[in-house]
């Protein structure tokens, strides 16, 4: 099995395009480390399997969970993630909803870190231009936040710079080295 693994949600695709992002840039750190889940199509329980997880969630409309991360959500509540890290992305609007930019990354991280998995993957909010969101806490992201809707450009070298993040505070290191 991979050490990490990947879940999202998308409705409109905008997710599972930045998903392939993810997809090639591990493929070009060490293709053997990650597995990819649409949480539509997956048993939440999947989630223990893997030490290091990365969540992709969209915000919608006025600080709301994906349709399949809404679903998962209260199942989520019977897991011991106690040992895991988790990482989070998330994509949001920041001019068409400046109030409410990227909120499913706070919304999920407090739920994960409720079940005992540390958060990891902050990132600075240099660069964008919102007035609120739940998915900052001091001043930082609680993940990575992308705004396909406005600043996809910008997304390719964002997933980048972020996975390489990752592969440092999930101590990946030692993956990477040829056998």
């Amino acid at each position: 099995m991979t050490p990490i693994g990947l879940f999202y949600g998308t409705d409109t695709g905008f997710t599972e395009i930045v998903v392939k992002l993810f997809q090639e840039e591990f493929d070009l750190v060490a293709p053997h480390l990650l597995t990819v889940h649409n949480i539509g199509d997956t048993p939440v329980t999947t989630l223990q399997q893997y030490d290091h997880l990365i969540i992709g969630c969209p915000t919608w409309d006025i600080g709301q969970l994906q349709a399949d991360w809404d679903k998962a959500y209260n199942a989520l509540e019977r897991l011991d993630l106690s040992g895991k890290q988790v990482a989070i992305f998330g994509l949001g609007d920041q001019y068409g909803y400046p109030d409410s930019y990227c909120d499913a990354i706070g919304i999920l991280a407090k739920k994960f870190a409720s079940r005992g998995a540390t958060l990891v993957g902050f990132t600075s909010t240099d660069g964008y231009e919102f007035t609120h969101s739940e998915g900052v806490e001091n001043g930082r992201f609680l993940g990575l936040a992308l705004d396909e809707d406005n600043e996809s450009d910008k997304s390719p070298g964002r997933v980048s710079e972020w996975v390489w993040q990752l592969v440092d505070e999930f101590d990946l290191v030692p993956f990477l080295e040829p056998a």
